[in-house]
């Protein structure tokens, strides 16, 4: 396995101090001093051009001058000095450095300047950097502690990934406390090289982490963070406090960071796509660390609460309501066991009260019998401390059920959770409860809420696996008219505007298949009555102004238009009262449209805005004139998917009166699905759609149509989309990679990207493989293709990787499938390839991989690796034949590779 190219920085065997110091209360004494406690595996030197030895150890004036190259160079000189020591640095061959000097991007314009020559410094010599202004970073199996921090971290599976060194110093207090364990801490300051993505990245490769915990004020490189979190969120945990919600809790990230905070309900909309799990609160993020270092994981979310006091019982079950986790239903046969053992006053279901009087036997035999009820998930028992029972008693016969249940379930672990009231300091029974791997919280709310976060964790999982089924409706769309998009923005750019007519707006819509109603614009009264009668009574006219956005603040618009007296009364009328409130506005006439009538409509908003963060994002909800004061409204980031779309009408109000009500039937569905697709096919192409609002869009039971749209456009960004889509923060479907393969016989097949909605054409193509093809695709017998690989086949980051599908154009199936995915080392990529039996020696494979070596090397990848059976003779030509060479044989495997 190639190493991850962050290792030298994340995980070093060598460190150098510069401005390592005996001095007391220096920072360089403070961080040397960690680093010594810690047990780097590997060598330590200090560096500095003052002394000659620092606690006993010669220094080395400069790190060009150290006896041998270290992996990590950390700094902590002033910040005046850093850009010549990342200088240096460079000319010695060391390749990356943290920098916990402060005084760069947070300290006004002379800071900046620094920032700016010390990220010069780096990238001309290659050396990658943290920081600055960081508190550091440890890596427990390395023995580094590189950190100014008071208290070291403990070994275990959590990363913990911080924008505060404030906030890693708390929680280094706390875990020690709590008995919980980190692999890495890594506080990114000012973030000026290494940010959030990359550091993510380095904690999904990394086996020894099992969770990841972030603390984010704000994000620079949107795209990578987004990559990066859907990952990470695919093959563990990730748990994230993101703080500036508000506006003044912003303006103190933007002071202490630097950082672009951006709208938070569209930083929500992010961290739901990226499959992480959201916290709000410090105390959240600790509850959360607890219960993720205890390794547990739901398979459900039915939670049984076992209790010797009924007010805890009643404030953990309304804490479950308020999170959103089902309380479980005692089975019959689990309710007659606790008969047995409970007094007769107990509660007789869940919570589950074992009364004040509970000895400790009492608590494990209850444990016992709810764990073993296949109707409960999850178990949080908690005592309040009575004279009675010895909690620590108490604690044990709880831990000795939990170990007897998971020994009996083979192993299967239900997660238990604790909390023992009262007592928040360390004590026996606490000790108790952890040596049986049971998480203990200090009140009921808190406990639950742990829970919710595994729950949440299972549901984002089970999201990111679900397949998009592929719908007729929504399978080939029509492609979009670009010309007349682009020709619709040369003209309004050309008068100096970048708001769209309604007129307009409404053209550019339907270049992209939107449903729109006819409209014909209008000069004077005569023309609108004849366009009133070509399209049909009842009509409406509004009135058409590049000045005016909401023509109903100011009569602008008139309805129900029976008859062309109606029509030429209107807008006499329309006009002098337009001209009274807005004597500014230029007046170019009115908009006739039909009367969009139809039974049993509902009015909701379909929108686009322009984050400062993410780029564009799509919103959905209620529509209306009064659709600020309702204010029901979702937020996703685009690209969507039909899945997607669902998903995000789901998340609002009025998608109950969509779904049908009493007598009202329910609204065409997919027709608002359509209506979302087509714009999230606009922000894809129009990098210069900035700000886009269709209300309202009628839904009903026949379909949807867009009666209204605003669109404002922005004339800096160009006229189509450049490659690989920079504009947006999730790359979407690259239409431009579809094309057509020309086979050895002169029949020409189509080829396109793969698309989540292709599970179903996946798994038809695996299945019709044969037992020999699937060996030399896999490497071993698979019998079938199990849902997440399937899942992960199709659901791709197109970002960082691709596969390439040829298509049989006789029955729409799957001939052929070439991918490419990349590897730890940053530059490379790994490829496979599997042509079906019946396509085999018709020169597709040779195809194929010419089309993954052009993209990968689009891409920015600097070679292709691909691992290839000995026994694969066919293919193992193939790749001599397109540049690959032998790079290593294993056993029976051989891995070639090619440069691109």
């Amino acid at each position: 396995m190639l190493r991850h190219y962050l290792q030298p920085l994340l995980a070093p065997r060598s460190v150098a101090l510069v401005g390592a110091t005996e001095r007391q209360g220096a920072l360089g004494r403070i961080v040397w001093q960690n680093l010594a406690a810690g047990g780097l595996r590997g060598e330590l030197y200090p560096v500095n051009l003052k002394h000659r030895q620092v606690f006993g150890q010669p220094v080395a004036r400069q790190l060009s001058a150290l006896p041998r190259k270290v992996d990590l160079a950390v700094i902590v000189t002033p910040a005046a000095s850093v850009p010549g020591v990342i200088e240096d640095a460079g000319k010695a061959g060391i390749k990356a450095a943290v920098v916990l000097s402060s005084g760069f991007g947070e300290a006004g314009e002379g800071g900046r300047s620094l920032q700016a020559e010390l990220v010069a410094a780096a990238k001309r010599h290659g050396v990658r950097v943290l920081g600055p202004n960081s508190l550091g970073l440890m890596r427990t199996d390395v023995g580094l502690n590189a950190t100014f921090a008071r208290t070291p971290a403990r070994e275990g599976g959590l990363g913990l990934v911080s924008q505060s060194g404030a906030v890693c110093t708390a929680i280094l207090d706390w875990a020690h406390r709590a008995l919980v364990g980190f692999t890495s801490v890594v506080s990114l300051g000012g973030a000026a090289d290494v940010d959030f993505g990359e550091v993510l990245d380095f904690l999904v490769a990394d086996p020894a982490t099992h969770a990841i915990l972030l603390y984010i004020e704000g994000i620079r490189d949107a795209r990578r963070f987004m990559s990066a979190l859907r990952v990470a969120a695919r093959v563990k945990p990730v748990i994230a406090l993101k703080v500036g919600r508000y506006a003044s809790g912003s303006r103190a990230v933007s002071s202490h960071t630097g950082a672009l905070v951006g709208s938070d309900a569209v930083f929500d909309a992010a961290l739901r796509r990226g499959g992480t799990v959201r916290v709000k609160t410090y105390t959240q993020l600790f509850a959360a660390a607890r219960i993720l270092s205890s390794a547990q994981a739901a398979a459900g979310e039915r939670l049984a609460i076992l209790t010797n006091g009924g007010g805890p019982g009643v404030m953990a079950a309304d804490s479950a309501s308020e999170n959103g986790v089902p309380l479980a239903q005692l089975s019959e046969q689990t309710i007659q066991a606790l008969n047995k053992i409970l007094p007769a006053q107990w509660s007789q279901g869940n919570p589950i009260d074992l009364i004040g009087d509970a000895p400790a036997a009492r608590f494990g035999e209850a444990t016992a019998a709810v764990l073993a009820d296949p109707g409960v998930d999850a178990l949080l028992a908690m005592y309040s401390p009575v004279a009675v029972t010895d909690p620590a008693e108490a604690a044990r016969a709880v831990g000795e059920a939990v170990r007897a249940a998971r020994a009996s379930a083979g192993g299967r672990r239900k997660p238990v959770l604790a909390a023992w009231l009262g007592d928040i300091g360390p004590n026996e029974s606490h000790a108790w409860l952890e040596s049986y791997g049971i998480p203990n919280f200090y009140t009921p709310e808190n406990a639950v809420e742990a829970f919710s976060f595994l729950c949440a964790y299972r549901r984002n999982q089970a999201q990111l696996m679900q397949a998009p089924v592929a719908l007729a409706r929504h399978g080939e769309e029509p492609p979009p008219d670009l010309g007349a998009a682009g020709a619709i923005r040369d003209a309004a750019l050309g008068e100096g505007r970048t708001l769209l007519s309604e007129h307009e707006a409404k053209r550019l819509l339907a270049a992209f298949g939107l449903p729109v109603a006819k409209s014909i614009v209008c000069k004077d009264r005569q023309s609108a009555v004849s366009a009133a009668r070509e399209i049909g009574f009842p009509a409406v006219i509004k009135i058409h102004s590049p000045d005016i956005t909401h023509k109903t603040d100011v009569g602008g618009v008139r309805l129900n238009l029976q008859n062309a007296d109606m029509v030429a009364s209107a807008y006499e009328d329309m006009m002098r009262h337009v001209r009274e409130l807005r004597p500014e506005a230029r007046i170019e006439g009115a908009v006739v449209q039909p009367m969009l009538r139809f039974a049993h409509s509902r009015e909701v908003l379909v929108g686009v805005a322009t984050d400062s963060v993410f780029g564009p994002v799509i919103s959905f909800g209620a529509g209306g004139v009064a659709v600020e004061a309702v204010r029901d409204t979702a937020l996703a980031l685009p690209p969507l998917n039909a899945l997607l779309s669902r998903e995000l009408m789901a998340r609002t109000r009025v998608h109950r009166l969509l779904a049908g009500y009493r007598d009202v039937p329910p609204a065409d569905l997919e027709a608002l699905v359509a209506v979302l697709l087509g714009v999230s096919r606009m922000v894809c192409m129009l990098p210069w759609l900035a700000e886009m609002d269709l209300n309202p869009v009628l839904a009903h039971p026949g379909g949807a149509v867009v009666a209204d749209a605003r669109v404002v456009i922005d004339g800096a960004q160009p006229p189509r989309a450049r490659p690989h889509y920079p504009h947006m923060a999730i790359h979407p479907y690259p239409t431009e990679l579809e094309g057509e393969i020309e086979l050895r016989d002169g029949k020409r097949v189509q080829v396109r990207p793969m698309r989540p909605e292709d599970a179903e054409l996946e798994q038809r193509f695996f299945d019709g493989l044969s037992e020999h093809s699937r060996y030399q695709r896999f490497m071993q017998y698979l019998p079938q293709l199990p849902a997440p690989m399937l899942a992960r086949f199709t659901q791709l980051d197109y970002d960082r990787e691709l596969a390439l599908v040829v298509i049989d154009s006789s029955n729409q199936r799957f001939a052929a499938v070439g991918r490419y995915a990349p590897n730890a080392d940053g530059v490379t990529a790994e490829f496979a390839l599997v042509v079906g039996d019946a396509w085999q020696r018709k020169g597709l494979g040779r195809a194929l991989l010419e089309r993954l070596c052009d993209s990968a090397r689009e891409a920015g990848y600097e070679a292709l690796y691909g691992h290839i059976l000995e026994a694969n003779h066919e293919m193992l030509a193939l790749a001599a034949r397109l540049g690959f060479h032998e790079a290593s044989r294993a056993g029976s495997e051989v891995t070639v590779t090619r440069r691109l």
